[in-house]
């Protein structure tokens, strides 16, 4: 199993990966993505490769707050379906906590849908805390 950066060349196997969580994006919607966040300092973005194949996918990011201590937050983390329960995840946390200390930084933050009760044992046997739950709510920017 390799880790590496995400690539453009990367669009059709992260879109895959990306549906089997229930987002749609059109192929040039997420090389736009996948272009402006790679080309940024603060953010992490990696595969998982098994061969040929891509079977993960991680995006984290540096979150900086007043309010709360200055953070990564994991963004995206998905495993292909015909590999979960198999350490891909694990492997690729492991390296955004590897980016996060190598950065200085402290604490890692994720959020996760209520319903993916699979995704919360997951989290939790790696030793990640319930620190609440919330709403998202959000609006698109006029002219944006």
């Amino acid at each position: 199993m390799l880790v590496r950066s995400l690539r453009s060349t990367d669009v059709a196997a992260a879109r895959g990966l990306l549906q089997q969580l229930g987002y749609a994006i059109s192929e040039a919607e997420l090389a736009e993505r996948i272009d402006r966040v790679t080309a940024s300092e603060t953010h992490f973005a990696a595969v998982a490769e098994d061969g040929d194949a891509v079977v993960g996918l991680i995006h984290a990011f540096e979150r900086p707050a007043l309010e709360k201590p200055h953070a990564v937050l994991v963004q995206s983390l998905v495993v292909d379906q015909a590999v979960r329960q198999s350490g891909v995840g694990r492997l690729l946390l492991g390296v955004v906590e590897e980016w996060a200390r190598g950065r200085g930084l402290r604490h890692i933050v994720l959020y996760t849908r209520v319903e993916r009760a699979g995704a919360h044992s997951f989290y939790e046997r790696l030793g990640y805390d319930k620190l609440a739950t919330s709403d998202l709510l959000g609006k698109p920017v006029e002219g944006g």
